[in-house]
Formats: C-alpha cells, sequence, structure tokens
C-alpha cells in the first residue's frame, strides 16, 4: 500500500489532535506548537504523584529498619581503664615559711698567738695543725739560756745589794722580777681552748713579738654566713631557727646571732652570721654550705609529693571525675615538708587528685580506684 500523501498526512495529524493546527503541513503553515512535540508520549498526570508516595514509603520502611537495628545492637562496651590509682583529697596544713641561703662555714673567733719576747729562737714546737688545745697549754718553747744568765745574775746583785742602802735592794728586786717576766716569755701559750688552724712557727726561727706563730678556732666553734637577698633581708630575726647541709652532707643546726648591717654594693647580698650547735663532724671551716632560715608558719593548701608531674618545666597534677576518666590541671607550687607540697593556684575546691602515678596518665584517660571493685567481664 503506498504512503499517504503530505495532505493526508497533515489530515491524519489533525484529526489525531481535535482539529489543531499543525506546522509543517501547507495548510495549518500558523500551528504555533513545534511538530516533534507531538511524537513524545504523552504521560498520565497521576504518575509523577505515585512516584512521590513510593519514596516516601521506602524512606519510612529504610528508618524503621535503622531504628530496629539500633535498638537490636548490643551497648557500647565502657573504655578499659589504662591504670590503678589512688586518690587524695587537698588538705590544708601549716607549713613552715623559710629562706633559702647559700653561704661558707667559718670560725666563729680566731686567736692570733705570737711571741712576746724578741731576738730568741724558737727551741721547740708541740703543737701541729689540726690539734685540739686547752687554755694556756704550752704551744711552742724559745731558748731561754741567755734569760736564764740574766737571772742569775740579777739575782746576785740583789744578794750583792742587800747589805747595801734599802733603795738599792729595791732596784735589784725590779732588776730580778723583769727577768722572771722575761724567761716565762721563752714558752708561747694558747689564749683559750680551740682547734690549731694554722701554724707559721718553725724549730731555728727568730721571733719578733707580734708575729704570728700559730692561729686558732676558739672553742672549736663555726659559724655559717649565709648569704640572702636585700629584699629577705627584712624578714630575718635573731634567734631564728636554722637548718644547713655542708659539702661533704654532715648535717649541721644552729640559728641566727646577728644579720649583717649591710649589702655589699656588688653583688646585692648581705650576709647573716648564724652560730652552729653541736658536734661539726665532716664540716670544716672554709666549706661551703647550703639552708635555709626559719621565718615561722602559715596555712597552706597540700597534695602528695608524688601527685605533682612535672611536663615541659611545668607543673600539672590529675584529678578523677565521676565517671572514673582524669583531668590535667596546670597548677602552680609552693613550699615542700614532709611529702607534701604546697599548691598556689591552678586547682579548684572539691577535687580527687591521683596521689601517684600522674606521670602515666593524659588528659582523658579512664581510670580504676584502687579502693573500686573490678568491672566485671
Amino acid at each position: 500500500m503506498a504512503p499517504p500523501g503530505r495532505g493526508e498526512g497533515c489530515a491524519a495529524l489533525q484529526r489525531s489532535h481535535g482539529g489543531a493546527k499543525l506546522t509543517g503541513c501547507p495548510q495549518f503553515s500558523s500551528f504555533p506548537m513545534n511538530i516533534s512535540l507531538l511524537w513524545q508520549p504523552r504521560l498520565p498526570r497521576c504518575s509523577g504523584v505515585l512516584a512521590l508516595v513510593i519514596g516516601q514509603v521506602i524512606g519510612l520502611v529504610i528508618g524503621q529498619v535503622l531504628v530496629t537495628s539500633a535498638l537490636a545492637a548490643p551497648p557500647a562496651a565502657s573504655p578499659r581503664p589504662v591504670l590503678t590509682v589512688q586518690v587524695a583529697a587537698p588538705a590544708s596544713a601549716s607549713l613552715e615559711r623559710t629562706v633559702k641561703a647559700n653561704g661558707s662555714l667559718a670560725a666563729w673567733q680566731e686567736a692570733i698567738v705570737g711571741a712576746e719576747a724578741q731576738g730568741l729562737q724558737i727551741s721547740e714546737v708541740r703543737v701541729n695543725v689540726g690539734d685540739v688545745v686547752q687554755r694556756g697549754q704550752v704551744l711552742a718553747t724559745l731558748q731561754s739560756a741567755t734569760v736564764r744568765a740574766e737571772l742569775a745574775q740579777a739575782e746576785a746583785t740583789l744578794a750583792e745589794a742587800t747589805a747595801n742602802a734599802a733603795e738599792a735592794a729595791a732596784q735589784a728586786q725590779r732588776a730580778r722580777s723583769l727577768q722572771q717576766q722575761r724567761l716565762a716569755q721563752t714558752e708561747v701559750r694558747a689564749p683559750d681552748a680551740g682547734i690549731v688552724s694554722a701554724r707559721q712557727a718553725t724549730v731555728g726561727a727568730v721571733v719578733s713579738p707580734g708575729v704570728e706563730l700559730f692561729r686558732l678556732i676558739r672553742q672549736g666553734r663555726l659559724e655559717w654566713r649565709a648569704e640572702v637577698t636585700a629584699a629577705e633581708l627584712a624578714d630575718i630575726r635573731a634567734g631564728a631557727a636554722v637548718r644547713l647541709t655542708a659539702a661533704s652532707g654532715q648535717a649541721l643546726s644552729g640559728r641566727v646571732r646577728m644579720v649583717g648591717p649591710s649589702v655589699d654594693p656588688q653583688t646585692r647580698q648581705a650576709l647573716v652570721y648564724v652560730d652552729l650547735n653541736g658536734p661539726m663532724g665532716s664540716a670544716r671551716a672554709g666549706m661551703f654550705a647550703r639552708g635555709e632560715i626559719v621565718l615561722g608558719s602559715s596555712s597552706a593548701l597540700t597534695v602528695p609529693q608524688a601527685a605533682v608531674v612535672v611536663r615541659d618545666g611545668f607543673s600539672y597534677i590529675f584529678s578523677v571525675g565521676s565517671d572514673q576518666r582524669v583531668a590535667q590541671h596546670k597548677v602552680q607550687t609552693g613550699r615542700l615538708q614532709g611529702g607534701q607540697i604546697e599548691i598556689l593556684s591552678g586547682l579548684p575546691q572539691g577535687l580527687k587528685v591521683v596521689a601517684s602515678g600522674g606521670a602515666f596518665l593524659n588528659h582523658g584517660d579512664a581510670v580504676r580506684l584502687a579502693d573500686a571493685p573490678a568491672p566485671a567481664r
């Protein structure tokens, strides 16, 4: 069968579209619609609504499945504690106020011992450095032969003058006394008990009055000359207790005898003179010592020293919350006494801190308290 002509085809299209004019047909050239649109299938309007309803139903079903799966899933396991710790509550305690200082040990007083006679040789030296001597003990003797001869001559003169006038006898008596005094000066004696700290006397040396032959640490006593800053000087009083340790490790104690009247203009340091008590042990004059001067006491907030963790030059404390997780707090520390350290700032009130083992913890870690039961598995 032959295909329809152009006119017949346009007429058929016109009948199928209710008599509308079609573009491309000669008799309907004014038809505004593009003819290519006429060949697209025409979907019913209810198809879009149906697709929307189906999408909503599918979404509801998926949501219900997810909720059901979440409810049916087992609960998440609690985090495993990284460490078992003991906690302690910060406490208020009375701590000593101290001033730390450095200084040297020195002789309390030194006695310079010399000969009173002149032009006599030392015949014997009876002590050495480190010897303990008593007051009046002979340290050295000088040659006395010349002096004894002069004494004998004076006594002969006295006997001869006995028969002469009384004036001559008096003069002879004075000469005899003078020679006895010179004879006594042939012995160099210790002016006080103490320890010989230096000796310049040697056998055969000729002495002169006032020349040092020996040096004594009187009564064997030492003192500590502590160096403190000008700002600390105002708080120090005579009689304050002092604790110190010598470079040899010898622990010593004493009390402030005197606060220096001036401050060194170069170092801006002042000296505090401390009398030391008890035996000196291995401590020696001239030895370095480090100590502290007790100024009194005051109330302070303290925690165990082991609770403070030092990281990167800063001090931290870990507290334990109700969920048994730790929180890190940066704190400022102060005095240390008897295993307790003062917390100046950074620690909120009412917290319990990790008493030890904080070096192994980080902020947010889960812990188990030492007195708490282990979690059931």
